[in-house]
């Protein structure tokens, strides 16, 4: 949700600032309602923290900060907020100072004992001016930053076991007061309940940047002469490709010459100088990857839309998907394994846990498990999973599906599954982020990031990632022999090209046969695999362009939603292939039923299927394509319907209102 992007760099005269909001605006497709800065410089005769924010765009704070720049800074931290506690004011938005202007603060996440130790702060004199959790944090921690006694004698370790701050940072004037303020966040954080990353700079220590955090990301970015922090790795992308995991509950230093990691306790688990890493057990330095898509991939290429854009990616992200899964001796493999085949084989039962889009990629999966593996698979929202007291146990696999792999409803139904002793294998487009390491196995779409808010392309490389699942699953279980899996993936490779014919045909026309003035509400039909594509479709057309669409499964028309039927009422329906007539027969009556009371009739069918032609106002065709994959065809024209009617509104599809791309908090 939240955008958060911190910097500190070596040299009087830094660009710490201008770095913070190259990295705010790399973060503007998370969605958020203001946005703000703080800065000081240790250079300054007189340190002090700075803050400027304004709500709105970043476009705003760009043109404040240039009609009134702030100086030079050699630390910065920044943030844009989506809104949680209290409205879209100047007041709420980050970053929020402490009661003596001394300290700044910025929060991705929600603080669940705020009231309490507001209350507290309020006996002694301490008023908040702002409605945020965020503020009571920053009052705290400048409270334990004044209750920290200045080392005495000669400069001490931050906490046991681990480097003190002169040794991070040779060049630091103030190394006692950045242990100060680094011993504050450890006891603070403590206490804290709730999900959050903290980003904190002090003016008397202002070559230090600490954060910590839980069930929140947060990645940091090293290079020779200026490290950063970010909720993304795409914040500082354009500086490094080196980057940081930083754990669970875990306490950060940032400094221009090194970063420090300390546990919950405040014992040192590693350190860096530069680029290198010094780890207190080899498994630590694992931490350390490489940040592996170029920057360019993150702009609109002359594309008017991200979304535009990404909708076009679709072949290539299906393709890497897909792309180098077999091992030396033709068997299909998944990126990351911390469990052995043997497990597989004894899963008894499936159970997908999502949320939104990625939930409907899990819906397409349970067709294609339950067919090819014979054992039960359910799909369940994740935020609704461990309120039902749901039946998992050791031979139940949970499979998590999350584009961000930080969907904070997803990462605490995972950590539910797991502590009923379920496996976890995690479906995410993100190495390195929280629900990537904490599954079990891991596999990974490769589509590339995904600045739209809305998904298209990863909801496509989501459902081919399944497929390979499904496939493993059967290959393990000895559900399917190696020549029919053989067979599956030659099919499942072909689809990139089928992907690329859809898109050549509609992507290029400007409102893909429909009278776009005649719509106010639309009703979406499937049957089979068809029915999850239908509920993405009204998803689409609702995030981007506001208007009320549903999702139904075509058999219910008659137990209901047909009630909703009348003159002119457009429904889209999608038309199964032929070769299952059994499912064909069915959706063709169901475009009758609807046509007989007045419905306008979207139709995406087979090129061939002749039959829909005198029910249609408009038919969108596909490739013919086997049954199990047909949704990643048949989701393109409603893509493409959303976009063009979105567009037709005159709405920003990139950044609808009120939607985040990830969602950190429950």
């Amino acid at each position: 949700m939240c955008g958060i992007v911190g910097a500190v760099g070596r040299e009087s005269g830094s660009e710490a600032l201008d770095t913070v909001l190259e990295g705010l605006s790399r973060l503007e497709y998370r969605g958020y309602d203001s946005a703000g800065v703080a800065i000081t410089d240790a250079y300054a005769a007189e340190p002090q923290i700075l803050v400027r924010k304004e709500v709105g765009k970043l476009s705003a704070l760009r043109n404040s900060l240039a009609e009134d720049p702030l100086p030079n800074a050699t630390t910065a931290i920044g943030h844009t907020r989506w809104a949680t506690h209290g409205g879209v004011t100047r007041e709420n938005a980050h970053p929020h100072r402490s009661w003596d202007g001394k300290l700044a603060l910025i929060h991705n996440g929600i603080i669940e004992n705020a009231d309490a130790y507001r209350a507290h702060l309020k006996t002694l004199d301490i008023k908040t001016v702002s409605e945020t959790d965020t503020e009571v944090v920053a009052h705290l921690l400048e409270r334990a930053f004044l209750a920290e006694p200045k080392p005495a004698g000669g400069e001490e370790p931050v906490g046991p076991e681990s480097v003190s701050i002169l040794e991070l940072d040779p060049e630091n004037p103030n190394p006692k007061d950045a242990t100060r303020l680094v011993r504050a966040m450890s006891r603070v954080t403590r206490d804290l309940e709730g999900s959050f990353t903290l980003l904190a700079i002090q003016e008397e220590a202002p070559r230090v940047i600490v954060a910590a955090r839980r069930s929140s990301p947060l990645v940091v970015g090293l290079a020779e002469d200026a490290n950063y922090l970010g909720s993304d790795v795409l914040a500082f992308a354009s500086q490094t490709h080196q980057a940081l995991e930083i754990g669970q509950d875990e306490v950060v230093v940032v400094t221009p010459s090194g970063v420090l990691v300390l546990d919950e306790t405040g014992t040192e688990i590693l350190h860096t100088r530069g680029l290198e890493v010094f780890a207190k057990t080899p498994a630590e330095k694992e931490r350390l990857f490489e940040i592996d898509f170029a920057t360019d991939r993150v702009t609109k290429e002359g594309f008017d839309t991200f979304m535009e854009k990404e909708i076009r990616e679709q072949p290539r992200a299906v393709a890497e998907t897909l792309k180098e899964r077999l091992d030396a001796k033709g068997a299909l493999t998944l990126d990351e394994l911390r469990i052995g085949a043997e497990t597989f084989r004894g899963i008894e039962s499936v159970i997908i846990v999502a949320c939104g889009t990625a939930a409907y990629a899990g819906q397409v999966a349970r067709y294609a498990i339950e067919h090819w593996c014979r054992i039960p698979c359910e799909v369940e929202l994740a935020h609704e999973f461990r309120y039902r007291d749901p039946v998992v146990s050791v031979r139940t696999l949970v499979v998590a599906i999350s584009q961000s792999g930080e969907t904070m409803d997803t990462i605490m139904a995972i950590r539910h599954a797991r502590e009923q002793g379920a496996r976890v294998l995690a479906i995410v487009n993100t190495p390195g982020s929280t629900i990537s390491r904490e599954a079990d196995a891991v596999l990974l779409t490769h589509a590339g990031p995904e600045i739209a808010v809305a998904s298209t392309k990863a909801f496509t490389a989501q459902i081919a990632a399944c497929y390979l699942l499904g496939l493993y699953l059967a290959q393990v279980r000895g559900n399917k022999y190696a020549d029919e899996i053989a067979d599956y993936l030659d099919r499942l490779s072909e689809m990139p090209a089928k992907i690329q014919t859809v898109l050549d045909r509609y992507a290029g026309s400007p409102d893909l046969g429909v009278d776009l003035e005649r719509i106010k509400s639309v009703i979406f039909l499937g049957r089979h695999v068809g029915y999850p594509v239908a509920m993405e479709g009204a998803l689409k057309l609702k995030e981007i362009a506001y208007l009320h669409a549903e999702g139904f499964a075509a058999g219910e028309l008659k137990h209901g939603p047909i009630a909703l039927i009348e003159e002119g009422q457009p429904v889209v329906i999608i038309v199964p292939t032929p070769r299952r007539p059994e499912l064909h027969r069915k959706v063709v009556s169901n475009i009758a039923e609807v046509r007989a009371r007045g419905a306008v009739t979207l139709v995406v069918a087979e090129d061939g299927d002749e039959s829909v032609n005198e029910f249609a106002e408009v038919v969108w065709r596909v490739p013919k394509t086997p049954t199990l994959m047909r949704p990643l065809v048949d989701v393109l024209p409603l893509q493409l319907f959303a976009l063009r009617m979105a567009g037709h509104l005159g709405f920003d599809v990139d950044q609808p209102r009120n939607l985040a791309k990830s969602v950190t908090v429950e």
